[in-house]
């Protein structure tokens, strides 16, 4: 394990400490997931644009003019007057 010093503004430092409590664990191990989960969400962003960058149109069109034509299920069809929920996505389509 490896200790790092880290300098915080005192403002947030009280905020990670409430937020540590109401979560009931230490500032160490509320910092160490916070990290955790950035680190994870920019390898998937990483490991996602390297797939994206692998596919290819004409590849996809193929395989989607295999589908048959043919109608949807009964599970399939949206039932009449259904509304979708408005998006609570941000402009740029990031986050909830």
């Amino acid at each position: 394990m490896t200790t790092l010093s880290l300098r915080l503004p005192d403002s947030l430092h009280r905020m990670v400490k409430q937020l540590a409590e109401a979560d009931h664990v230490s500032i160490n191990q509320f910092v160490a997931t916070a990290v955790a989960e950035k680190a994870s969400a920019l390898a998937t962003e990483e490991y996602l644009s390297t797939r994206a960058a692998r596919g290819s149109r004409s590849a996809y069109e193929l395989v989607l003019s295999k589908v048959p034509k043919a109608a949807p299920s009964k599970a399939d069809v949206l039932p009449a007057g259904y509304k979708p929920k408005p998006s609570r996505r941000t402009a740029t389509g990031a986050g909830y």
